[in-house]
């Protein structure tokens, strides 16, 4: 693994990863208590207005999705800062937009009663039957744009640092050892796996601040024609995009704190960076999956979309899980919190990606969708695999880690 070339970690960056995780830990057991509160509803055993229902679902399906993408940014900058040197500032100016939309949204839904859900699919913003007025929706759709700002800073200075070190995207990828066999030292996994969410995210953070600007537009100017296919094309490509990449973040703390505790390194071989090449594409290329019920699509767009299903968990996901188990066999490790939470968080990834590759196939899906089987695969994948990383890297962060010397 290549040696550290940044600068020593400044007490306020270290301060700012401690505040973004211990916000997020705070906004995961709200969203969990969210979550309770519309089971209960649907049980009929606490009674929530249809109006107070949506709400509650608004509120947590972006609650969740955008404090998952705030804790698994604090977890890969904290690894990648020991390989180029990031900007601390960006840090808390991404916390700072992040905040403050968060209080718009909030003021969105439960002031301006906005209920559409998290993905605020056009036109639906702005028909509302009188649920809703504009103000709620602009408030809601402000407060997401005020967020993709902060995540498009903090991603652009990744790009800025790692190109600053590595000259290129393709050689912080490992093209030239992938497709040249070069004698040069591979980059080590956290900047390979930083440079996949950079390319991926910035892509898809982009293509969702036009989609909102769009509907903002609308919501202003109803004479301002907007293209529902093209919306939802944006829509869906920034949520799939941005939603996966956090596992991708997260995982980094499994390839920088558990070979630490088995004293072995992780291996950067062709199959590794193959594998994240190939997630990189089909992250991008997978979304119109979703589309399905769009017959007026481009035939060869929904077959990429559902042929890429099948495979595009499958790369990082197989490449992760045999090298995890592989360096961990016969290692004598001393299991603790912090390795256990990673050990299983691999097991928790694996129990939400297969299901979803299952739910992939259309006669399964044709019978499952309107169900909590969806839902049930997703939850799994971010409670026991997302989750779990970012509570491992929570124990590690704690002074255990300098007691034991892995830090």
């Amino acid at each position: 693994m290549a040696e550290q070339t940044a600068p020593p970690l400044p007490p306020s960056g270290r301060i700012g990863v401690v505040v973004y995780l211990a916000i997020s830990a705070l906004v995961f057991v709200l969203m969990m208590v969210l979550g309770v509160l519309m089971r209960l509803s649907q049980a009929t055993w606490v009674e929530l207005s249809p109006n107070l229902f949506y709400e509650v679902m608004t509120a947590h399906g972006a609650g969740m999705v955008g404090i998952s993408g705030l804790a698994a940014s604090g977890v890969i900058w904290y690894f990648l800062r020991r390989y180029v040197d990031l900007s601390v500032g960006i840090l808390w100016a991404n916390l700072a937009f992040f905040l403050f939309g968060v209080v718009l949204i909030l003021g969105g839904i439960f002031v301006g009663n906005y209920a559409g859900g998290w993905t605020f699919l056009f036109p639906l913003p702005g028909t509302s039957a009188g649920v809703w007025g504009t103000g709620g929706a602009a408030s809601y759709l402000f407060g997401l744009l005020s967020i993709g700002v902060g995540f498009l800073l903090l991603y652009l200075d990744f790009a800025r640092a790692i190109m600053a070190r590595y000259r290129s995207l393709a050689k912080a990828l490992g093209w030239p050892q992938l497709f040249r066999n070069s004698s040069d030292e591979a980059p080590p996994p956290t900047v390979v796996a930083a440079t996949m969410v950079l390319i991926v995210n910035i892509a898809g953070i982009l293509a969702g601040a036009v989609v909102l600007v769009l509907i903002l537009v609308n919501l202003y100017a109803p004479q301002f024609a907007v293209d529902p296919l093209l919306t939802k094309n944006l829509t869906y490509f920034f949520g799939h995009v941005f939603i996966n990449a956090t596992i991708y973040q997260a995982l980094v703390a499994v390839y920088e704190i558990l070979p630490k505790y088995v004293g072995r390194s992780w291996p950067v071989n062709r199959i590794f960076l193959a594998a994240w090449t190939a997630t990189t594409l089909m992250v991008m290329a997978v979304y119109p999956h979703h589309l399905l019920m769009d017959f007026v699509m481009p035939t060869w767009a929904l077959a990429i979309g559902q042929i890429v299903s099948y495979l595009a968990g499958l790369p990082v996901f197989a490449v992760t899980a045999w090298t995890t188990l592989t360096i961990v066999h016969r290692s004598g490790i001393k299991w603790d919190m912090t390795s256990g939470l990673l050990f299983v968080s691999i097991f928790g990834w694996s129990a939400g990606i297969v299901p979803a590759i299952i739910d992939g196939v259309i006669a399964v899906n044709h019978v499952m969708h309107n169900t909590m089987w969806v839902p049930g695969h997703f939850h799994m994948y971010l409670i026991l695999g997302l989750v779990a990383m970012l509570f491992g890297f929570m124990y590690y962060l704690t002074d255990q880690g300098s007691r034991k010397g892995l830090d």
